[in-house]
């Protein structure tokens, strides 16, 4: 997902332009240089989400770490601070895209219930 915001990731969506009732001309007319620094918003976002995700893979190989308490919290945070909370405000502005970022909330919940179930041993 984070090469997708860094590589393919558009400055804005259709559903951007509807949620703000405009469009990209007079984006572009009233507010030169916008779309440009929002390119530029969406790749460090994209690199964000990559290093996340990089780290947190780490962190579920590593077995140390899944013998504390700590580990579920650290999944639900993650998850819930990451792609949750991008899913839930792409439900706000009806985005086409809010039913396949839910879908990628599946990999979390199921890192999630997976941890529940090997703390109770």
């Amino acid at each position: 997902m984070g090469l997708y915001f860094i590589i393919l990731r558009p400055p804005m969506l259709p559903e951007d332009f509807n949620y703000i009732h405009t469009n990209a001309t007079t984006i572009n007319d009233d507010l030169p240089g916008l779309l440009i620094w929002l390119k530029k918003v969406f790749i460090v976002l994209g690199g964000y989400i990559v290093a996340s995700g990089m780290l947190l893979s780490y962190l579920a190989l590593n077995e140390p770490i899944k013998q504390t308490n700590a580990w579920p919290v650290l999944i639900l945070v993650a998850s819930l601070s990451s792609i949750g909370l991008m899913t839930a405000v792409n439900f706000i502005i009806d985005s086409n895209f809010k039913w396949i970022l839910l879908f990628f909330n599946v990999p979390w919940l199921t890192s999630f219930s997976l941890t529940l179930g090997s703390n109770k041993s």
